[in-house]
């Protein structure tokens, strides 16, 4: 590589994170997620406004002949998101609460799903596929689209309300853990059917048998023998460096499920949900570090270029965009509300649940961007996933910034624990 394509990459890179960092910083001024600045740093970047001036078309190319290296920060970036969303999981779930989450999340997510299971052989069309989007893939894709809820978004959107100590919060959290862990499976299954047409059946169940139980075996008895592991005496670098090893356990979980044909988002996933343990406090510190820098560089980039990826010329069609978004948010919506009723919420309570599971923030876009990466999804498909992703993210924090505002309870009190729970709800307004 020589001197002067070594600047041009840095260059790139100093503007990606640099416009990034600056424009979520706005956004978060503007009491809107972060996740938007940063992806609206790529669209400036990119052809739409940058790219239509002399240097900027200059940009755009360099942008272009480095696609390699920019592409392997890029699925870094996603990689450390999905190691730190997993990572998340495991401080959620509350014993206390399981009634409320099991209807929420077999109701709230389940109808959804099936729902666009059941029309998604009717609302397909070719405009939605792309090169490796066969028939089962596409549906697929649009059932997780429709259910999907984002944890990273909606968990910085209450960081930065402050109220993620609340029961409302473990509440939407815990939902969104379990949706997720479930919607992942099934995104794994559809980018293995992709493109395997050619393969015989044979070959097509072997590889979904190897993704389900991958799957399977990372949520159950790997996490137990990464535990042990963790805890050993012999094990000098969780100790002596407890960031490397557990970057080690991301690396060593995408090096078995490369070998394995299975994707790699979903190995990162599992990764971080078997590195953590429920005494977390063991690699606090190290996850803690491993954040700070892919929060301040690596995942900012990524979504920098996912915005960078989108063709508002050619790729938009506003009649998707506009039919998706009305389709699914009232399907996620009444499904939530009706799920709210059923565990017991009423009135605000479930207005509140509602718009916040329906925000679907980074799994939205980790949807998009993996399905369009497996050639599964058309541009114009992947331009309406992020941009639903997007606008029901800012729907969600802009509503829950109003209902605080104003002071109204985000969760009535349980009957049964009267001045404990009062005192949080009061607090959270």
């Amino acid at each position: 590589m020589s001197n002067s394509d070594l600047t041009s990459i840095l260059l790139i890179l100093l503007l990606l994170v640099g416009l990034a960092q600056s424009l979520g910083w706005l956004f978060a001024r503007l009491r809107q997620p972060k996740v938007v600045g940063e992806i609206l740093a790529g669209v400036v970047l990119g052809p739409v406004v940058v790219g239509r001036f002399g240097a900027g078309a200059r940009l755009l190319a360099a942008t272009q002949h480095h696609g390699n290296i920019l592409n392997f920060v890029y699925w870094l970036g996603l990689l450390l998101l999905m190691f730190l969303s997993g990572a998340e999981t495991q401080q959620l779930f509350t014993r206390s609460e399981r009634r409320e989450v099991g209807w929420l999340t077999v109701v709230g997510t389940g109808m959804p799903f099936v729902a666009g299971l059941i029309a998604g052989p009717w609302l397909i069309r070719p405009s939605l596929a792309g090169p490796n989007g066969g028939r089962a893939s596409l549906i697929i894709i649009l059932a997780v689209g429709v259910a999907v809820t984002s944890v990273p978004v909606v968990s910085k959107i209450f960081a930065d309300l402050k109220i993620l100590h609340t029961r409302f919060a473990r509440l939407v959290l815990g939902v969104a853990v379990l949706e997720d862990v479930v919607l992942w499976l099934a995104l794994a299954l559809a980018t293995a059917l992709a493109g395997k047409a050619s393969l015989s059946p044979s070959q097509v169940a072997l590889h979904l048998g190897a993704t389900v139980a991958f799957f399977a075996l990372g949520l159950t008895i790997v996490p137990r023998i990464i535990k042990r592991i963790n805890k050993s005496r012999l094990n000098f670098l969780a100790k002596e460096a407890p960031v490397a090893y557990a970057l080690a356990v991301l690396f060593l979980y995408c090096v078995v499920a490369g070998a394995l044909d299975v994707s790699l988002v979903f190995a990162a996933f599992l990764a971080g949900f078997a590195v953590v343990h429920k005494k977390r406090r063991l690699f606090a510190d190290a996850l803690g570090a491993i954040g700070k820098v892919s929060f301040a560089f690596f995942i900012p980039v990524y979504f920098a270029i996912v915005g960078l990826k989108l063709d508002l010329i050619r790729g938009v069609s506003l009649w998707m965009i506009a039919a998706f978004l009305a389709g699914s948010c009232l399907v996620k919506l009444i499904s939530v509300m009706l799920a709210g009723r059923f565990a017991g919420f009423r009135g605000l309570d479930l207005i509140n649940l509602a718009i916040t599971t329906n925000a679907r923030g980074g799994p939205g876009i980790v949807l998009a961007s993996v399905a369009f990466d497996a050639g599964i999804i058309s541009p114009k498909f992947y331009t309406t996933l992020v941009v639903a992703a997007v606008l029901t993210s800012q729907l969600a924090g802009a509503w829950l910034d109003y209902v605080l505002r104003k002071g109204w309870p985000l969760l009535e009190p349980p009957p049964l624990e009267g001045s404990v729970e009062s005192a949080e709800g009061l607090s959270a307004a």
